[in-house]
């Protein structure tokens, strides 16, 4: 049912679909798996919610600080996540410095693999060094000189969606495999608690007015932050996000590789597919349900 679901939203574009359960780290479905596995990108803005929960930690920042983004017009920390402010997140960047941004990126498994038992993954890289070009500034607003996987990003906004617990993300594929999964703790991000529902409100705005308005679903809510960015002569458009704050089900990262029409919101445009078919093939299954239940009530 998932894979069905993400591979008739992708179709035809070159990308690659990640699904999770943000509670256990479940990987329930990869859509082209050398894509999301073999390699790593640029994660552009998506790395801003990382910047965010460094900042509110270190205490430099409140979500109500509106700090100067261009001549007098002020953003605080919803808006800017919802707009993707780089001019915002490159100056949290600057003066968080390069040591503070490293250490929270690790905190979220930035440089180490993010799966356990998956044959093939790249462990993305974290630089050692700000660029020389931009310095931390570029690289909290960009992503620059980042590379992540869209497992590892997976990871790191399931981390997000169920409070602050980075799981190992698994993908068990046999019946026995699925028999014997267990979620495995990597870290309980416990510093980071407090602050996760403070960018969360960020996230949720961004689908309601921000970047990924695409991605808008009325009958569900969905969180999430989308990244734009070019890399080696191709664009790259990300999202990375999970349904139902409440009760988050599904994390679904996306990302798209290729020319002028791949970037965020239209990767947030086919995530959106993704939960839109979800919930159809939910409620198919249940309806089924219940009319075979119906049946065995009225037979002899």
């Amino acid at each position: 049912m998932v894979r069905e679901a993400a591979v008739e939203a992708l179709g035809n574009w070159n990308g690659t679909i990640v699904v999770v359960e943000p509670n256990t780290g479940h990987i329930l479905s990869i859509v082209n798996q050398k894509l999301a596995l073999s390699s790593g990108f640029t994660p552009c803005s998506t790395f801003k919610p990382v910047v965010a929960l460094a900042a509110l930690n270190e205490g430099l920042i409140t979500p109500d600080t509106r700090l100067r983004v261009w001549r007098r017009a002020r953003m605080n920390l919803t808006e800017a996540l919802a707009k993707s402010n780089n001019t915002f997140f490159a100056y949290l960047g600057r003066q968080l410095g390069f040591e503070r941004v490293a250490l929270y990126a690790r905190l979220f498994g930035l440089g180490e693999k993010a799966g356990v038992g998956i044959p093939g993954e790249y462990p993305g890289v974290f630089p050692t060094e700000p660029p020389k070009e931009g310095g931390v500034g570029l690289l909290s607003s960009y992503g620059t000189d980042i590379q992540i996987t869209p497992l590892q990003l997976a990871a790191i906004i399931s981390a997000v969606a169920n409070g602050g617990t980075l799981y190992y993300l698994q993908y068990p594929r046999t019946q026995e495999e699925i028999t014997r999964f267990g979620p495995k703790e990597r870290r309980r991000l416990e510093i980071l608690t407090e602050h996760i529902p403070k960018i969360k409100e960020g996230l949720a705005a961004a689908v309601l007015y921000g970047t990924a308005q695409s991605a808008y679903d009325s009958e569900e809510q969905i969180l999430g932050k989308t990244g734009t960015c070019s890399e080696d002569g191709a664009r790259l458009g990300w999202f990375a996000s999970y349904s139902s704050d409440s009760t988050p089900k599904y994390a679904v990262v996306v990302l798209l590789r290729g020319g002028k029409q791949m970037y965020g919101p239209h990767a947030a445009e086919i995530a959106g597919q993704v939960y839109r078919g979800l919930r159809l093939r939910e409620q198919q299954a249940s309806q089924t349900s219940d009319l075979g239940s119906a049946l065995g009530d009225d037979s002899p």
